[in-house]
């Protein structure tokens, strides 16, 4: 599993290019803009000037997904959280606009529809929680 990560970028909603970059940056660590800008233009059909490579980092880098590293006169960009903390925060975001209903019955009613996987994933999260919140007392207590 997965925590949410200390840090969290500005704001959470990226645009398609956005997200196609930050997924090239995440399957290599660290890139210059050439190299994002080739791996995106390895794909005959698509065009696009490496001006707006380079518009869409900085815009990433204004919303606190990368960060950027100048070696020399090269510049290189890389992700400020993962992947898989990415897909916490954007769960957890998620989870939290759900919850904002506030309203119980319609909460209740969205989960007596659902598959019986999807029950037993939501009865593990229960006994996930219950045990998070029983070691945290015991810490306490000690």
């Amino acid at each position: 599993m997965t925590p949410l990560p200390k840090y969290r970028p500005k704001q959470l909603s990226l645009g398609r290019l956005e997200s196609e970059i930050l997924n090239i940056i995440w399957d290599h660590t660290r890139l210059g803009a050439t190299d994002i800008h080739d791996r995106i233009l390895s794909d005959p059909d698509r065009e696009l000037a490496y001006g707006s490579v380079m518009t869409v980092l900085r815009r990433l880098e204004q919303k606190g997904w990368i960060h950027c590293e100048k070696e020399g006169r090269a510049l290189s960009w890389q992700a400020l959280i993962s992947r898989e903390e990415s897909q916490a925060l954007e769960a957890y975001h998620q989870l939290n606009r759900f919850l904002e209903v506030g309203d119980a019955d319609i909460v209740a009613a969205f989960a007596n529809d659902l598959d019986h996987a999807s029950m037993d994933k939501l009865e593990a999260i229960a006994v996930r929680l219950k045990n998070i919140r029983q070691s945290r007392e015991q810490s306490q207590e000690g």
